[in-house]
């Protein structure tokens, strides 16, 4: 991996628009170098016999029974609506 070095800590800053005092730059500096290092800690793993992990569980497509129930009374539900109109509740018109 390659180093990190200020110049580099000076250009990400300008990208993601953010004034960064000297102190904070040598910081992210040593940082950034830090995690960069443990990135290649874990490209040295031997990972030949594990499986790709693509979801954390094994589930696909769980889905809960559909029940009908009893909603919510219309008048109770546009009570405190600060507009309504026909029933429903009124919006400002956003196209």
């Amino acid at each position: 991996m390659s180093e990190i070095d200020e110049s580099i800590v000076e250009h990400l800053a300008e990208l993601a628009r953010i004034d960064l005092s000297e102190v904070e730059k040598s910081d992210f500096t040593k940082q950034l170098s830090s995690i960069l290092e443990f990135f290649s800690k874990i490209s040295e793993l031997d990972t030949e016999d594990v499986k790709p992990a693509y979801h954390a569980l094994d589930l696909v497509n769980v889905m809960r029974e559909d029940i009908v129930e009893e909603s919510l009374p219309q008048d109770i539900a546009l009570k405190n609506a600060p507009e309504k109109e026909d029933g429903a509740f009124k919006a400002p018109r956003i196209v």
